[in-house]
């Protein structure tokens, strides 16, 4: 049996390999994406999406809905320092390449209410879209089976800020509505410790990619190129990879290896702690509302990548530019 979700993302680098394990993994049943504000330009975003349902061979045949296009509160802040335009450069023909007309929020409660408590939501952006539809219509927490939020850190370090993980730092309103809203299953894959423990491909583990050969090996290195820079640059020996990680964390939840039950609650009303999410572990009087994740099989979700990465698609259109002969 397959596993039914949602895919809320800011499609840029990393999220465009959540899609594609959404898409290639024989455990998934991806339902649909919707779109919302964070990476990098929001239409640049969608493109993004379109590009890689068009590596997969699946352009057209997954509804891409656009939702919020800036946070509940405060202004959009991009992260275009880190990605660049989110695709290192490629482009294609998008004439006719079309997104739904629904609202990304009222997919969310359509979808999730025609099937009550069988549809899951990854979330690998900010949350406004989910803190929107909670809002919205209260039933919508009920009727999600399961939420899987990539954002914030374990009273670690942040990415944007010192204090902030960016997902959380560019709408932290909407990450505080969420873990208030009462979802009976929340799924913590914070940046740090474990996206940078865990989930970090070195060169080498790149090189290999590269020698699989396929389209989608080339796609890969070409939509992490921009941000394998920029990571080496702040010191870390890699590509970041924890929005396909949230995918793997649903689809297979052997890759965990360590997790625990904490009360995740995020600051709303300090610039310098804009976003920062604390997380009790159980001695502060406060009850849990979510499980996060504290350490994956790293060596086994890069293999699970790896071995989706090897899947010859035939791509849907063209794509030009970038670092290959496409």
């Amino acid at each position: 049996m397959t596993i039914p979700f949602i895919l809320d993302t800011d499609t840029a680098q990393d999220d465009c390999v959540a899609i594609i394990a959404g898409l290639l993994d024989a455990e998934a049943d991806l339902r649909a994406i919707t779109m919302v504000a964070g990476n990098v330009g929001f239409d640049r975003q969608v493109r993004n999406a379109q590009l890689t349902l068009s590596a997969a061979g699946r352009l057209g045949t997954v509804p891409v809905h656009l939702g919020c296009r800036r946070p509940l509160v405060l202004p959009w802040v991009s992260a275009e320092n880190v990605h660049g335009d989110g695709s290192g450069g490629l482009d294609m023909d998008f004439d006719g390449a079309v997104t739904e007309a629904e609202h990304g929020v009222d997919a969310l409660l359509r979808l999730t209410a025609e099937t009550p408590g069988e549809l899951s939501v990854v979330a690998i952006g900010p949350l406004t879209n989910v803190a929107m539809a909670a809002v919205k219509d209260p039933t919508f927490v009920d009727n999600v089976k399961s939420l899987v939020i990539m954002g914030g850190s374990n009273n670690g370090r942040g990415n944007i800020t010192p204090a902030g993980e960016f997902n959380f730092y560019v709408d932290p309103h909407a990450a505080q509505v969420v873990f208030e809203a009462g979802f009976r299953d929340i799924t913590v894959v914070p940046w740090a410790p474990l996206t940078l423990n865990d989930a970090v491909f070195s060169r080498d583990q790149l090189a290999a990619i590269e020698a699989i050969g396929t389209p989608l090996s080339r796609f890969f290195l070409t939509v992490c190129g921009p941000t394998l820079e920029f990571d080496e640059s702040v010191g870390i020996p890699g590509t970041t990879h924890p929005d396909s990680l949230s995918v793997g964390v649903l689809l297979h939840p052997e890759l965990v290896t360590r997790a625990g039950r904490y009360h995740v609650a995020v600051e709303t009303g300090s610039t310098l702690t804009r976003g920062y999410s604390a997380m009790s572990w159980g001695v502060h009087g406060l009850e849990p509302n979510a499980r996060v994740i504290e350490a994956v099989d790293g060596p086994a979700f890069h293999d699970w990548i790896t071995g989706l990465l090897a899947t010859d698609t035939e791509v849907s259109r063209p794509l030009r530019g970038g670092r290959f002969d496409w």
